[in-house]
């Protein structure tokens, strides 16, 4: 392995949203070199040419495990499905992996196949890390695969978590910018469709529910199952999950709150509802927890960008848990 000045990371899938900002992240951490930035469409382009935005000059290769050069880390984003192997590839290989799809963020082997397709590495799920370092952090430190959190259950799981021994049932009303959704165009991300215009989608079926009631089960919730419904909003990027909580009893929320996160640098715990554009192109998740008087319930609200804390910023605040460097190197406000 090289020495913590120059480890070397391979992006996988870097002509994506998620994996173009990755590239961009690795490519100006100090501690960081950007081995290789890979797309299967894109191969023979700069990155910079796809994403004028960002000043990472690096050329798209085609994925050729082996060709690379000496990797200590990658991330890999990819669509769920497609994930899977070249992971285990990476993993045969010795190399730290943050994924960034669905493929191993769900404990249970028959679940994800319920919900996504059939696994084709079922045999790495049992080691697998779920990469929400607020709830994960010791374990990150020693995994060899971390499965990054889905957008909405990184703002969803930090928003309930404080509450989820006292939750008897919860709504959570969820609405992201279109790039949530991936670079692919279709009908329900097209431009016409959105502009002036809010939506749900995956309504009673979205993947990210399981994801959700398997989390807060492990931070306490008993026999919950979310009514979860996003929507998407006629932004690019930012994420805002209202959640409605009927509780089992009484609760200080303000100190519930202000003791979960008082340690934590990139959750911040406000005194007024916070809004996307507040951290848009930050790690920050923001959230406001209250009691309404009126019907007893507790309204929480969180906000993120779904690009950079719900995906590529967190699977840098994970790289650098797993190669042992400052947690905020990379992604400091």
């Amino acid at each position: 392995m090289s020495s913590v000045a120059e480890k070397r990371i391979l992006v996988a899938g870097a002509s994506g949203y998620a994996g173009a900002l990755a590239a961009e992240l690795v490519d100006r951490h100090p501690a960081l070199t950007l081995a290789a930035a890979t797309s299967r469409s894109d191969a023979g382009k700069r990155l910079s040419s796809l994403y004028p935005q960002y000043r990472c000059d690096a050329v798209l290769e085609e994925l050729s495990l082996g060709d690379h050069g000496e990797l200590d880390a990658a991330i890999v984003a990819y669509p769920h499905g497609a994930s899977a192997p070249v992971v285990a590839a990476l993993r045969a290989d010795g190399v730290l992996v943050v994924d960034l799809s669905a493929d191993f963020r769900l404990r249970d082997h028959s679940v994800y196949e319920q919900w996504y397709v059939p696994h084709v590495a079922p045999e790495l799920l049992a080691g697998a890390v779920y990469g929400l370092p607020e709830r994960n952090r010791e374990q990150i430190k020693g995994a060899g695969l971390v499965a990054n959190p889905g957008c909405y259950p990184t703002a969803s799981v930090l928003a309930l978590a404080p509450l989820a021994p006292f939750i008897a049932d919860v709504v959570i009303d969820a609405k992201s910018g279109v790039s949530g959704a991936g670079r692919e165009p279709s009908a329900v991300t097209h431009f016409v469709s959105v502009d002036e215009n809010v939506k749900p989608y995956g309504v009673g079926h979205h993947r990210h529910m399981p994801e959700i009631d398997q989390e807060l089960a492990l931070a306490g919730a008993v026999d919950l199952a979310v009514t979860f419904t996003p929507h998407l909003v006629p932004l690019d990027q930012g994420e805002l999950v209202s959640c409605y909580v009927t509780l089992s009893d009484e609760v200080d929320i303000d100190s519930l709150y202000a003791a979960a996160y008082a340690n934590e640098q990139f959750v911040e715990v406000v005194d007024y509802v916070p809004g996307v554009r507040e951290v848009r192109g930050t790690n920050l998740c923001r959230i406001n927890a209250r009691i309404d008087e009126r019907t007893g319930k507790a309204f929480v609200f969180a906000v993120i960008d779904n690009l950079w804390k719900g995906a590529a910023s967190q699977a840098v605040q994970n790289l650098n848990l797993m190669l042992g460097l400052p947690e905020q190197q990379g992604i400091e406000l």
